[in-house]
């Protein structure tokens, strides 16, 4: 499927990976409508550091992904819909679980009733590898048995079954995309590398995290953005979930020790036990299994295996020292 000459719409467009997102389809020549989430300042979230050239080719709606009735205006005139609004931060479900429920299970319901209703040539939603829980078995494959293991997970959990509930009961043409552990340059601070990052750029030598031991597969931004691109030109991703990773697996320990290295600093690592998940939610182990990609999709990942993590890491180093970006970070602040 030629995404030429089709109108996008991009949900979270003004988040982390939709920004990239965004920002890709444009530089690309495809005609994008920005879903943007609705506030009183006008803010465009990260869209608004986008270059002039690329906030010129936008189409932006402001709105509210949990209103079924703005959610149908955004995709009028639409024939492929990236759905990646969501509420995503772990902790901060915890606090608040039912906005999670709002947000991503309600949220995606009103995208794929929508799409059923305009006839809508596809919608990739987004899926994460948080709903599968501590690996039963390693590299994951897109088989392995779904856990709640968290608020966030659960909700996430539940999205993906009411999207792919719409393929199966009225042929909506729904994908899954479900990437690992995403990371880059304008990445939130609840995540644990900007977590690292921003800390050692300003000056930090011990550094405060929680958990040391989990491992995680780690995506550069950039990899994820072609995944999404990749399963929206196929037509053989429709009724599918795919894993997008890196199939390299490394502890949080050893990303901080690498990300240290990589900025030239010696630091202690102190656990802060605010930040340390409950023990029966904490998801030990993540490495993802990436064939189904390669087989479908003729996707693989170009930051993989070690030296692709520093390759990345490096990248990502290199914007947040950037002070103009450092400073909009609270990096002495536990961020949920």
């Amino acid at each position: 499927m030629t995404l030429k000459g089709k109108k996008i719409l991009v949900t979270g467009a003004d988040g982390f990976i939709g920004s990239h997102l965004t920002e890709e389809l444009v530089r690309r020549g495809y005609d994008v409508r920005a879903f943007v989430y609705y506030n009183s300042f006008n803010s465009w979230g990260w869209l608004d550091t986008s270059p002039k050239e690329i906030k010129d080719q936008l189409d932006i709606f402001s709105g509210d992904i949990r209103d079924p009735y703005g959610v149908k205006q955004a995709m009028k005139g639409c024939d492929i819909v990236l759905h990646l609004a969501a509420l995503i931060a772990i902790p901060y479900s915890y606090h608040s679980p039912d906005t999670y429920i709002d947000t991503n299970i309600k949220g995606t319901l009103n995208i794929v009733q929508a799409a059923r209703e305009l006839e809508v040539e596809k919608v990739v939603h987004t899926s994460t590898s948080e709903v599968y829980g501590t690996a039963q078995f390693v590299p994951i494959t897109e088989e392995h048995p779904l856990q709640g293991q968290s608020p966030y997970s659960a909700s996430k959990i539940g999205a993906d079954q009411i999207a792919m509930s719409f393929y199966s009961s009225f042929g909506t043409p729904v994908s899954i995309i479900r990437p690992f552990n995403t990371y880059g340059p304008r990445q939130s601070a609840r995540a644990v590398i900007p977590t690292i990052s921003t800390q050692i750029a300003n000056g930090a030598k011990s550094i405060k995290l929680g958990a040391l031991h989990p491992t995680r597969d780690f995506n550069y931004v950039k990899d994820t953005v072609n995944g999404f691109i990749a399963v929206a030109q196929s037509t053989n991703s429709i009724g599918e979930v795919i894993n997008i990773g890196s199939n390299y697996e490394i502890s949080i320990g050893d990303t901080a020790k690498m990300i240290a290295e990589l900025m030239g600093r010696e630091i202690l690592i102190e656990t802060d036990d605010e930040r340390i998940r409950p023990e029966k939610s904490e998801v030990e182990r993540l490495w993802a299994a990436n064939e189904k990609a390669k087989r479908l999709l003729g996707w693989s990942p170009h930051y993989d295996g070690k030296e692709g993590l520093r390759r990345g890491l490096m990248e990502t180093i290199e914007w947040f020292t950037d002070p103009q970006n450092l400073r909009m970070y609270k990096a002495g602040i536990y961020n949920i």
